[in-house]
């Protein structure tokens, strides 16, 4: 990069530094920004460390830290002798019509390709019949609604619909202990709002939801990864938040036992940490069971509760929640004001009903992704045996290891024969598992069987050292 475009930087970066927090955070997501805002075009050089930590007036460890940080998430690629560069991304559709890159894994939300089969995307496509009875339910129940919509904690019917949900679970949960989001989504948005500032230690599993791992990084949080077993030793250092997936874990749809499920509670109790447990696919279990709670093991003022009913119903369905403590759930609301005034009553009513077939509702869902997993499993170990992977106990997805090479560069060949996979360092606070992927089983057998074949087809065209050779014909 030349001085005039080291001058640009600068002023892009504006007043970075302004923040809470390390400075190697601050700078780290105002370049994140730039870069996924497309202002930072893929494959643009960055300044050398030096030249940048002296420009800025910051130690040349705060640059190596950020870049080192910035590549671990995929965004730049450091190479000896080459420097720092915008990592270039070579998908189709990477970049929308307004020119702004986009994640990887989100793309088919804002640009979807076409002609392409996408696995990046774990929500049911496939309405229940019951989603339509319950919105016909709610639509009869609109002319007795007589308040204003205006409720930022959520619809009272709901929130005591929830309530009793838990409390049935074994979890005693009033509707003062419940707060309704639009998606599971939001509640981590919300949660990070409130609990974690610049600079915090927030505790995952690795691999773990994609989704998290941005929430916390646009909160310019250190994202740490720790396995169950180290979790009282990270615990004992006071981070702000913990976030586990303890059943039907995305992406390999593992199902944490109770002892486990007790002794992280009684960290986070014994060390005032709290613990955010993901329950957004809990009701998926193989089994036919779903565990209790992390609450039910622990003190309310520690764990924290999400759930939604994208995963279980459908994915158009953006009503989630959090259940904690009440003066908890009041912050919370006071937080959401600020952004919206609650969500979409219509939907929320439509979820009292839905709550009420919960079990037929679970029981038709689980057989189904059954049944698809076992096939997808099936067609994996007859069409691509070099692949290793644990079926899933639950969820909708399984976690796939390649023999050799790197899936990164495995992705934009499969991308060619006509799927779309998730990367494994998607899963990763730290960058790793470039050996793992993600796929899901929520399409019907004909079309799992396709896209398996269209992944062989990929993997014969790829030869393990990240090169490719002539393309195969795509099996439609």
């Amino acid at each position: 990069m030349n001085g005039a475009n080291l001058d640009d930087l600068v002023d892009l970066l504006g007043r970075w530094a302004s923040g809470r927090g390390p400075l190697y955070l601050l700078l780290t997501a105002r370049l994140r920004a730039l870069i996924d805002d497309g202002v930072l075009q893929p494959d643009e050089q960055l300044p050398p460390d030096r030249v940048l930590a002296k420009r800025l007036a910051v130690g040349r460890g705060t640059v190596v830290a950020a870049y080192d940080l910035l590549q671990q998430e995929g965004r730049v690629v450091r190479r000896q002798g080459s420097g720092t560069r915008v990592a270039a991304l070579d998908l189709p559709a990477t970049r929308a019509a307004d020119g702004v890159v986009t994640n990887p894994l989100l793309l088919h939300l804002l640009h979807p390709p076409d002609g392409v089969q996408l696995l990046t995307c774990a929500a049911p496509p496939d309405p229940p019949r019951a989603l339509f009875e319950a919105y016909e339910e709610a639509g009869a129940q609109l002319a007795d609604v007589r308040e204003l919509g205006y409720q930022v904690a959520g619809n009272p019917a709901l929130r005591a619909a929830l309530a009793a949900y838990y409390t049935g679970r074994g979890l005693p949960t009033t509707p003062e202990e419940i707060i309704v989001t639009t998606g599971a989504q939001q509640a981590l948005t919300l949660l990070t709002g409130l609990l974690v500032a610049p600079g915090d230690t927030v505790l995952t599993q690795a691999p773990t939801y994609p989704g998290a791992l941005e929430v916390f990084r646009h909160a310019a949080a250190v994202v740490r990864p720790v396995l169950l077993d180290q979790a009282g030793s990270a615990m004992r250092e006071r981070p702000s938040l913990a976030y586990f997936v303890p059943t039907a874990r995305n992406p390999d749809g593992a199902v944490m036992d109770n002892p486990a499920r007790r002794r992280l509670a009684a960290l986070a109790a014994e060390h005032d940490v709290p613990l955010i447990d993901d329950e957004v696919r809990a009701e998926l279990c193989f089994s036919g069971e779903t565990p209790p709670p992390l609450a039910a093991f622990g003190r309310d003022e520690q764990v924290i509760t999400i759930g939604s009913m994208s995963k279980l119903v459908w994915g158009g369905m953006r009503v989630g929640w959090i259940r904690a403590a009440a003066p908890l759930v009041s912050r919370l609301a006071r937080l959401r004001a600020v952004h919206d005034l609650g969500g979409e009553v219509f939907s929320q009513l439509a979820a009292v009903a839905l709550l009420r077939r919960l079990d037929e509702i679970r029981k038709e869902r689980v057989r189904t992704l059954r049944e698809r997993h076992d096939h997808l499993c099936a067609e994996l170990r007859a069409h691509l045996p070099s692949w290793s992977f644990e079926p899933a106990r639950g969820g909708q997805t399984i976690w796939v290891r390649l023999p050799r090479g790197d899936v990164d560069s495995f992705v934009q060949v499969a991308l060619r024969h006509g799927v779309a996979v998730p990367p494994g360092r998607a899963f990763d606070p730290l960058g790793g598992h470039g050996d793992h992927m993600r796929l899901h089983f929520l399409f019907p057998e004909d079309e799992l069987s396709r896209a398996v074949n269209n992944l062989a087809a990929a993997w014969a065209a790829y030869d393990g050292a990240g090169r490719t050779v002539s393309r195969h014909t795509l099996i439609v």
